[in-house]
């Protein structure tokens, strides 16, 4: 039955996830925390950090962990990835084989303009609902990203320049 509700809960997930991972993550909360209760908050928070840190996508990864967390079986860990990547996937093939048909569509391209916004909100969303009494960000912070997010808006530096130099900053200032 776990199992079954696993999928179900990732299929939803990987269906409006629109965004990528860090988009996902509201909707990974509020489903596997709030309306489940398979994990506690602090538990996921240690999920995402974890996710974060292994070479992959946020979302991926952060389904398979909380699969295996669920379960305790590996087999979690396999349902819980295959329905998070299963809508994507289906998607992806239908929009490849008629993109080039509708690509000139004026409502096509109004769709795509209009999941832009969408996607940064579900970020915004997903940065607030990680931010409390354990994960609070304090003003340094706030000084790192606004430096590094002008540096990125009007300077042409890479962008993993700008990781590493506010990796380095964190550090003196830290």
């Amino acid at each position: 039955m776990v199992y079954w509700q696993l999928f179900i809960t990732y299929i939803k997930i990987g269906l409006f996830g629109f965004g990528g991972g860090y988009a996902m993550l509201s909707l990974i909360q509020n489903e596997v925390v709030e309306k489940h209760q398979w994990l506690t908050a602090s538990e996921f928070t240690d999920i995402v950090a974890v996710s974060q840190m292994t070479p992959g996508p946020i979302g991926i990864n952060s389904a398979t962990y909380i699969g295996y967390t669920v379960t305790d079986s590996v087999w979690g860990s396999v349902v819980a990835t295959v329905a998070v990547c299963l809508p994507s996937f289906i998607l992806v093939l239908l929009i490849a084989r008629f993109y080039q048909k509708f690509r000139s569509n004026k409502y096509v391209d109004a769709a795509f303009q209009g999941l832009r916004p969408a996607t940064v909100g579900l970020i915004a969303a997903a940065a607030l609902l990680l931010m409390d009494t354990e994960n609070f960000i304090d003003y340094k912070s706030f000084i790192i990203f606004g430096i590094a997010f002008l540096l990125m808006k009007f300077t042409k530096l890479h962008p993993i320049l700008l990781i590493v130099l506010a990796g380095i900053s964190g550090l003196f200032l830290y």
